[in-house]
């Protein structure tokens, strides 16, 4: 489904892509951050972002992050 970008709003998207993918969404000053698990997931979300909405990631999300490993 193919949805123009005029029709959409932000956190439609943003809505959409956290219950697709498993990432989550950071704010800073009241701007969204996504954090991803790693690169093929960043590029699978921007991908999905570009095909589904017709919008670019970096219009969605302020700044992209990769997730931190877990220390022990």
């Amino acid at each position: 489904m193919n949805v123009s970008r005029s029709y959409v709003t932000q956190d439609y998207v943003i809505q959409k892509v956290t219950e697709t993918f498993v990432c989550r969404v950071l704010w800073s000053e009241g701007r969204p951050c996504l954090e991803y698990a790693n690169e093929e997931q960043l590029a699978e979300i921007e991908q999905y972002v570009r095909h589904e909405f017709d919008w670019e990631l970096e219009d969605v999300f302020f700044t992209t992050l990769e997730k931190l490993p877990v220390e022990p």
